[in-house]
């Protein structure tokens, strides 16, 4: 994997915190172990966006060839 060197600022005491649980990494595997976790929590929003999308063009009551999902749901806890 290819590396590019960032230079940067940030909260000192933020940091300061990072490395007292993280003990023995380095500044820069943080700062991976960060973006990972950053780009992660993006990819589920974007896909509970999406689910919120769909049920909104075809709500949770809207019937299909199967029935609908609200009956369903409703009998499945009822069950």
């Amino acid at each position: 994997m290819a590396k590019t060197r960032v230079s940067t600022t940030v909260d000192a005491t933020l940091l300061e915190q990072v490395r007292a649980v993280a003990p023995g990494s380095t500044d820069a595997s943080l700062l991976e172990q960060a973006f990972r976790a950053f780009l992660a929590a993006r990819r589920r929003a974007d896909i509970d966006a999406a689910y919120l999308r769909a049920y909104a063009a075809h709500p949770f009551d809207e019937p299909d060839e199967w029935g609908d999902l609200e009956s369903f749901g409703a009998a499945a806890a009822a069950s």
